[in-house]
């Protein structure tokens, strides 16, 4: 997509943080753009705030995490703005700060629901949309640094864990639509300044209703000198007309992934001395599709 202006976008979790840096980038850019979001008073406040773009923008209250209320969503936003271009699965909630051991089920559940199944919603709900028109689309799948590794430093194991699930997904997508008019992002930020650590207040009451998660509450201050959200969404922009795949926003944690990187190409020497142990000369290959 060499250009978003002209285009209508879906951003999901645009009430706040990076969904409403996004919202934000592509309005600018001259895109429309559908907001949503599970929290209808935070999505008035964000669209005052955008208020200079008219009836460029328009919002949908919406959970992402329920199928069947998403799918009226689109329904609503086809109504409005027609078809969509660019869709944006932003939305995505903390569970930061607890040993996995420690953390409930009823956690493991909203955590699950938001962060990976509500991407697997926004691609079964939209992505027949955009391969229906055929006019040129994109997706962008919002991850984390946290989806590439897991910082031995801070206890994000839930978190990571549907982060590297957003990461597969986006992977699996792009190989999926190959040579489609479809291309796909995948948003790795690291630290942003944004209200993730709050998400909780948003729960939905099917899956337990707000409340309050203080052991989320150190990344706060851990990200409060990141980046802007605005200045996250222009990257994204940047990255939807070059057609980038891994959208990332800071080169320091490059060290971090290649750790782990080293990491697996140490097992991989221990695999081939285990072969020779075995009297295997030739290693076995995948077979390639025919």
């Amino acid at each position: 997509m060499k250009s978003v202006r002209g285009k209508t976008a879906y951003v999901s979790g645009a009430a706040s943080g990076i969904g409403f840096g996004i919202t934000s980038a592509l309005a600018q850019a001259g895109s429309r753009v559908a907001m949503v979001d599970i929290r209808a008073e935070a999505l008035a406040e964000a669209k005052a705030r955008l208020h200079n773009f008219g009836d460029q923008i328009e919002t949908f209250v919406s959970d992402v995490s329920d199928p069947a209320i998403l799918a009226e969503t689109a329904h609503e936003i086809d109504a409005k703005f027609g078809p969509l271009h660019i869709v944006c699965n932003n939305a995505g909630v903390s569970m930061l700060g607890v040993p996995l051991e420690e953390i409930t089920l009823p956690e493991w559940n909203w955590v699950i629901d938001v962060n990976v199944k509500g991407v697997i919603n926004g691609i079964r709900t939209f992505l027949p949309r955009l391969k229906a028109h055929g006019q040129g689309a994109h997706i962008v799948n919002t991850a984390s640094i946290g989806g590439l590794q897991v910082n031995p430093n801070y206890m994000t194991g839930a978190y990571s864990m549907t982060k590297y699930a957003v990461v597969a997904l986006s992977e699996a997508l792009e190989n999926e639509l190959a040579g489609s008019p479809v291309s796909v992002s995948v948003l790795c930020p690291a630290a942003v300044d944004t209200g993730i650590h709050l998400s909780a207040r948003s729960r939905p009451d099917r899956l337990g209703g707000p409340f309050e998660r203080t052991a989320d509450h150190f990344m706060g201050d851990l990200i409060k000198d990141g980046l802007r959200p605005e200045q996250v969404g222009g990257r994204v922009v940047s990255a939807i007309e070059n057609n980038e795949f891994y959208i990332l926003t800071h080169s320091s944690p490059r060290e971090w992934v290649e750790r782990r990187f080293n990491r697996i190409m140490a097992a991989f020497d221990q695999a081939e001395a285990f072969e020779r142990g075995l009297g295997i000369t030739e290693p076995w290959r995948l077979p390639t599709k025919q």
